[in-house]
C-alpha cells in the first residue's frame, strides 16, 4: 500500500482528533470579531480559501486568504493564521518573521521540530496528521476540520460521510477519462481547486477548477465525452443539464464537501495506478519548497 493510500484512509480518525484539538487550542485560534488573514502555499492556500469563506459566512469577522508570497502588507489584520504541514516552507516563514511584533500570528503545522515555532506567536500542532507522501491529504483536511470545528461547523455527520467516501466505489468510468474539471461555490471553490491539484500532482492529469457559475463563461467549451465534471456542493440550476448536453460526465457530490474531496483524492490515486505512476513521489515535487536567498530552489 502506498503512503498516500494509508494516509487518506486515516482521515476520519484524524478529523475526530482535529475537532477535539480545536477545543483545546481555542485561545490560539481567531476570536469572533477579529479581522483575520489565512495564508499558505499550494494545498494549504486552497484550505485557507475554504476556511476564510466559512469564517466570514458564519459571521465571525472579515477573513481573507492569500498565498503566503502574495500577502498584502499594506492591510491591517488582528491575526494571521499560517497553514504549513512541514513548518519549513520559505514563503510562510518569511511572512511570519516580517509580521513579528506587528500582527499576532498562529501557525498550524504537523511538525513542531522545525523553524516555525520560533517564527509564530502561537502554534497548533497536528502531528497525528503528518504524512510521508509528498502529496498532502490528511494534514490539509485535518487543518480545515480544526478551523471548521473552531467555528462550530463540524459535526459527527462529516466524519460519517468521510467513511462513506472511503468505503463506496467511485463512479464508474472515471479512471478512463482524459480530463477532469472540479467546480465549487462559496467555501467549496477552494476544495475544487485542491481536488484539481491532487489530480495534477498524483496522476499528471489534465485538470481544471472553477467557481461553478464561471464554468459557463468559457471553460465549458472544452468539455467533451472524455471529460468528467465534478460538483462540490449544490450546483447552479441547469448546469448539470448543460454539461450533459456536451457529452461529458456530470458528477454531483452528495456528501459533505470535505468528504467529496476525499473521493477526489481516491480518484487521483486510482488514475495514478492506472497510468503506472507513484503518487507518493510526484514528478518535480518535494515535501516542502525551501528557497535559497537568491530565490532559487
Amino acid at each position: 500500500m502506498s503512503h498516500i493510500t494509508e494516509e487518506l484512509n486515516s482521515q476520519p480518525e484524524c478529523w475526530i482528533r482535529a475537532a477535539a484539538e480545536a477545543t483545546r487550542q481555542a485561545r490560539a485560534l481567531p476570536a469572533p470579531g477579529e479581522r483575520v488573514a489565512i495564508v499558505g502555499c499550494g494545498t494549504s492556500y486552497f484550505m485557507a480559501q475554504a476556511a476564510a469563506v466559512l469564517r466570514e459566512s458564519a459571521g465571525h469577522g472579515e477573513t481573507d486568504a492569500f498565498a503566503a508570497s502574495e500577502f498584502p502588507h499594506g492591510r491591517s489584520y488582528d491575526r494571521v493564521v499560517a497553514l504549513t504541514r512541514s513548518g519549513t516552507t520559505t514563503e510562510v516563514l518569511d511572512l511570519l518573521h516580517e509580521l513579528k511584533g506587528r500582527i499576532g500570528t498562529t501557525a498550524i503545522t504537523a511538525d513542531p521540530d522545525t523553524p516555525v515555532p520560533d517564527a509564530a506567536d502561537d502554534l497548533v500542532v497536528l502531528d497525528f496528521a503528518d504524512e510521508r507522501s509528498v502529496v498532502q491529504t490528511r494534514f490539509a483536511t485535518s487543518a480545515l476540520t480544526l478551523l471548521r470545528a473552531h467555528l462550530g461547523l463540524h459535526t459527527d455527520a462529516v466524519v460519517a460521510d468521510a467513511r462513506t467516501a472511503l468505503s463506496t466505489p467511485l463512479p464508474p468510468g472515471l479512471v478512463e477519462r482524459s480530463q477532469f474539471t472540479f467546480l465549487g461555490r462559496g467555501w467549496t471553490v477552494g476544495l475544487a481547486s485542491e481536488a484539481a491539484l491532487k489530480m495534477r500532482e498524483a496522476s499528471l492529469s489534465w485538470t481544471e477548477a472553477y467557481p461553478a457559475t464561471e464554468y459557463r463563461h468559457g471553460p465549458i467549451s472544452i468539455t467533451t465525452r472524455t471529460t468528467a465534471t465534478w460538483m462540490f456542493g449544490p450546483a447552479p440550476a441547469g448546469l448539470a443539464e448543460q454539461v450533459g448536453a456536451t457529452g461529458g460526465t456530470w458528477i454531483q457530490g452528495t456528501l459533505d464537501p470535505l468528504a467529496e474531496l476525499v473521493r477526489a483524492q481516491r480518484l487521483a490515486v486510482a488514475v495514478a495506478a492506472a497510468r503506472g505512476l507513484d503518487p507518493d513521489r510526484p514528478r518535480h515535487l518535494t515535501r516542502s519548497v525551501i528557497l535559497t536567498p537568491s530565490g532559487e530552489e
